[in-house]
Parts: C-alpha cells; sequence; structure tokens
C-alpha cells in the first residue's frame, strides 16, 4: 500500500452556515463544548451520574416518568427499529398510519419483522383523517398503532389524542415518531397515552447527529417481556439495553461518551429557556416566516391547521429552478435548505427553523437571500418579504 503524505490533508473547515434544512440544525457553542470534554470509561462513576442526568433531563422533555428513557446510541433511525424490533414479532397485526417518506419507512420495518402490516394512507401534505385509522383498527386485531407525529418530507404536523385514543380502544400500542417534533413543539407523552416514542437529537435539540432519545412505557415494558421469540437485532434489544442504563449497569455496549455529554448540554439549554417558551419561539419564527414568504406570493404546501412550525414546506414558483436555487442559497449565502423527497421531489423546498435556527435573524437572513436568487431568476416577486415577517416580530415585541 503507498504510504500517504498526511501534509496533504487540510484542517477541517467547512465554513460558516446557516442550517436551514430538514436537519441538522446549528449547534450551540456550549453544546459543541460538552462534547469535546474528556473522554472517560463508559462504566466510570463519573459518566453513570452524566447518564442519570442526561435521563432526568428526557423525561422532562418527552414530558414523562417512564423508567426507560434513554439515548439509544445511533441516529433517529435507530430509535425507530429500536421501538419497532422490540415490540413487534413474526405474524404481528401493525397499524401504520402513512402520509410521508418517514410513513414508508416505518412500513417497510413492519414488513421485513415479518408482521402483517395494514396501512392507511392520506395525501403528502395533509394529516391523517383519524376516521381512517379507527375504521382499519376496528377491522383487524391490532398490536401496534404507529404514527409520524411531525412528518419531515412534507412539514404536516399530525394531532395525536384521537389516534392515541383509538389505539387504546382497540387494545394496542400507539408507537410515536417525534424526531422533528420534540423541543419545538409539544410532546407531551404521559398525558396523550403514547406507549412508545422515539426521536433524534440533530433536530429541534440542536444537538449533532449520532444519538436517538427513546422512551417506554409500562404497556410496551410488558409486551416486551411477554415476546414469544428474542429481538431480532441483538444490538437494540431493550431487554438488554435497560440492564445498564438502570440500576443494574450491567455492560451491553460501549456508550458514545462525548455525544451524550452534547446531548445533556442540548437538554440543559432547553431547561434553561423553559419549554413553553421554546415553543413560543419556534412558533413566532414560523408564522415571520409564513408571512414574508406569502408576501413575496409563494405558496406554503401545507394548510395552515395543519402546518409544523419546525420544518417549512414551500412550493417552488413557477420559473425557479430547484436545484439552482439552493445552491445559490448555500455557495453564495451558506444557508442550507432541503429539496422535497419522494413524490415532491422538485415540487416543494423544505426549511426548518428547528433548535438553535429558529432566529429571527436566521428568518431575515433566508428570506433577503431567496428574494435576491429569486429575482435574479426572473421570478416574479409579489410583495416585500421582509417587511411582511418583520410586521410580526414588531407585533410580538408589542404584546
Amino acid at each position: 500500500m503507498t504510504s500517504i503524505d498526511a501534509t496533504q490533508w487540510r484542517d477541517l473547515d467547512p465554513g460558516a452556515r446557516m442550517l436551514m434544512g430538514p436537519g441538522p440544525s446549528d449547534v450551540p457553542a456550549r453544546v459543541l463544548q460538552a462534547m469535546s470534554s474528556p473522554t472517560v470509561g463508559h462504566l466510570d462513576p463519573y459518566f453513570l451520574s452524566v447518564m442519570e442526568e442526561t435521563q432526568t433531563l428526557l423525561r422532562q422533555m418527552f414530558q414523562t416518568e417512564n423508567r426507560l428513557t434513554i439515548p439509544v446510541s445511533g441516529t433517529g433511525s435507530a430509535g425507530m427499529e429500536a421501538c419497532f424490533v422490540n415490540l413487534v414479532e413474526p405474524g404481528d397485526t401493525v397499524l401504520v398510519a402513512v402520509n410521508g417518506v418517514f410513513g414508508t419507512r416505518m412500513c417497510d420495518i413492519v414488513n421485513r419483522l415479518g408482521a402483517h402490516l395494514v396501512r392507511v394512507d392520506a395525501p403528502w401534505g395533509r394529516a391523517i383523517d383519524a376516521a381512517d385509522v379507527e375504521q382499519a383498527a376496528r377491522s383487524h386485531d391490532v398490536k401496534l398503532v404507529a404514527v409520524v407525529h411531525a412528518e419531515t418530507s412534507t412539514g404536516v404536523l399530525q394531532p395525536l389524542d384521537e389516534l392515541a385514543a383509538i389505539a387504546r380502544d382497540a387494545g394496542a400500542l400507539f408507537l410515536v415518531d417525534t424526531v422533528t417534533s420534540l423541543g419545538g413543539v409539544e410532546v407531551a407523552v404521559d398525558r396523550w397515552g403514547v406507549d412508545a416514542v422515539y426521536s433524534g437529537t440533530q433536530k429541534c435539540l440542536s444537538c449533532p447527529p449520532g444519538l436517538a432519545p427513546v422512551s417506554l412505557g409500562d404497556r410496551a415494558l410488558a409486551a416486551l417481556d411477554a415476546r414469544r421469540s428474542p429481538v431480532v437485532s441483538w444490538y437494540l434489544d431493550m431487554s438488554m439495553v435497560r440492564e445498564y442504563w438502570g440500576a443494574e449497569r450491567k455492560y451491553h455496549h460501549t456508550a458514545p461518551v462525548n455525544m451524550i455529554y452534547a446531548l445533556r448540554e442540548a437538554l440543559r439549554l432547553v431547561a434553561e429557556e423553559g419549554l413553553r417558551a421554546r415553543f413560543a419561539r419556534h412558533l413566532l419564527n414560523h408564522r415571520a416566516l409564513v408571512a414574508g414568504v406569502e408576501a413575496m406570493g409563494l405558496a406554503m404546501l401545507v394548510p395552515e391547521s395543519e402546518r409544523l412550525v419546525t420544518l417549512n414546506t414551500i412550493r417552488i414558483p413557477e420559473g425557479a429552478a430547484d436545484v439552482a436555487t439552493r445552491r445559490a442559497l448555500l455557495s453564495r449565502y451558506g444557508i442550507e435548505i432541503g429539496g422535497g423527497l419522494g413524490s415532491l421531489a422538485g415540487a416543494v423546498w423544505r426549511v426548518g427553523i428547528m433548535g438553535a435556527s429558529s432566529t429571527e435573524r436566521h428568518v431575515l437572513t433566508f428570506l433577503a437571500a431567496l428574494e435576491t436568487v429569486l429575482r435574479e431568476q426572473g421570478v416574479a416577486i409579489a410583495g416585500n418579504g421582509l417587511e411582511a415577517a418583520d410586521a410580526v416580530y414588531a407585533a410580538a415585541r408589542v404584546d
């Protein structure tokens, strides 16, 4: 093998970015600093205390008393898979509500587990109709009902109260994806009756990607304990992982120590701000963004009553070039936004205002940059987006 001259490799320097895509979001300096703290062993007494603190903060974030509330070692997709592989066995019937890419991923996992899939679909860009879920649940002996709370591919926020009641009435577990909602909008696990929930660290929590917060309630743990067959994933088997995070501290795998440092600090920032204030901040910045977008003559994909405030889908206007616009925003202004997925590819832009990226500065800078790029492409701009957004902020300051 040819030897490598290490001097040819430059120091890492991606340059300044405003991360306003579907994730990750900007990471605060305090979180990065915590991540650079000295590494200790994953069974070191100091780290065990950090684990305890992280669990306490996560319970506050999920608004739950669930004993098994932990960060799974892996990204949000690992959290999704962890919930399904622990709660679903071959032959079980699982109802999945699908209105975007991440609902379809749930379906894929259910099929891979050899379970019977009952799929309830809604148009992409719209919430699931609870009546459709109720009808399907009554027609099958369902063990688990799964839904995406905040569909990252479409910008839809799914109401959960009715679906939770439907699952309970059917005697089924209720599983929820909160990857793009946790930390930006309310996630009330105990009050809503959610049995299993997962998220990711890189979105509204503004922590680097690499951990998946997961919480399993008593009904979910009872289903895990009553399994007829072993969990198919050794790494994600919560019957073993919980012994490491519980009082036993029984070794299972080497935890990502420094990532958990980072998550603890990100959750401290949430606690300092307060949940109510944090949710209000995300809502205000969403309202300003939408006001600016609509003043420019652009349209949102999702009806107002079903919009997710942390991830906004903007219809690409006639005459605008999808990829060229996103490239210009990144190369000239350092602003990252996302394109559409699946059937929405080339039809929408996905603009995230999550966590540390949910600020007045982000919103106003994005609107100004987008207007400049669109004008250069010859796209007609109806009005002043900056003025419309600033009016929203001005009204909030008066209130």
